[in-house]
């Protein structure tokens, strides 16, 4: 990969950023399909997003931000215009400046997490569905599952205010039927999606009790870390399906690239995203993860 004067810069901003692997893909895709970009990682606090954000789309150079824990919820409330999917959540995944100056912000993690629900044939429509988590990489998701219609979509976080909150707006614009649990008991539940941050540390409780999944349930953890994380090891050990999270990320990112006007990049990986899984996925995972026919 060589720098000069003329290459575009795309930003990953989170808080911590250690465990964000976008810039590898960007950084593995770009040279591939011939542009001069690369993407860099920037560890910014909460309380200093907006300054950065509007800093860095003062230069020309800035070819488009991506947002991960916990900005998106943040970046919603910062730009001019965003999706529908954004706007329901109150999240955004990916910023960019229009040529009228405008900052325009989407969210693509639900894109990505039901297209990887389906690449491994996990069956999600007409399901009851608990989803553990309401930040945004959760929210992206239930609206995402919401418009597939599940028989029910259930959101634990700790936070029930937030939940509640993300229940009310994905109720009120998809008109499916959601709940709010009094606890992570995953019992009853067809599929379990972790989309919090348990499970980045190592001293990290389990998102559900595993003993109480349902013989049947499939499992999900959409952590970029530690994979496969504690929850889908107890859950492998009891017989349950399970998906890692990598490739959410891998199958969100033609939208990255759509988004930000590099369809080439995004029209190369709906191709053939083998580069990219193998770069993501761990040996073992990558063996245990094969794509349905």
């Amino acid at each position: 990969m060589t720098i000069t004067g003329k290459t575009r810069v795309f930003y990953t901003i989170a808080d911590p950023i250690s465990q964000v692997r976008t810039p590898e893909v960007f950084n593995e895709v770009l040279p591939l399909c011939g542009i001069d970009a690369v993407m860099v990682p920037l560890q910014v606090a909460a309380s200093d997003l907006s300054d950065v954000v509007r800093a860095l789309f003062r230069s020309p150079t800035t070819a488009g931000i991506v947002l991960s824990i916990p900005h998106k919820p943040g970046a919603a409330a910062l730009v001019d215009h965003c999706s529908k999917a954004a706007a329901t959540a109150n999240a955004v995944n990916a910023i960019r400046k229009n040529a009228a100056g405008e900052l325009e912000g989407d969210l693509f993690d639900g894109l990505g997490f039901v297209k990887s629900l389906e690449r491994y044939a996990m069956t999600y429509r007409g399901k009851r569905i608990l989803l553990i988590g309401a930040g945004g990489a959760a929210s992206a998701i239930a609206t995402a599952l919401a418009s597939a219609g599940p028989s029910v979509l259930a959101m634990f976080d700790p936070d029930t205010t937030r939940a509640d909150q993300l229940a009310h707006s994905i109720e009120a614009q998809y008109g499916v039927q959601t709940m709010v649990p009094p606890s992570n008991d995953p019992a009853g539940f067809d599929l379990v999606i972790n989309a919090s941050p348990l499970g980045l540390k190592s001293d990290d409780p389990l998102p559900v009790p595993p003993e109480r999944l349902d013989r049947s349930a499939q499992v999900c953890d959409i952590l970029m870390k530690n994979q496969p994380t504690p929850l889908l090891r107890a859950a492998m050990a009891r017989g349950n399906a399970v998906q890692p999270g990598f490739d959410m990320l891998i199958l969100q990112t033609p939208f990255f690239f759509d988004f930000f006007g590099f369809p080439e990049a995004g029209n190369m990986l709906r191709r053939d995203d083998s580069v990219v899984r193998t770069l993501l996925f761990p040996d073992e995972v990558l063996e245990m993860m094969k794509p349905a026919a």
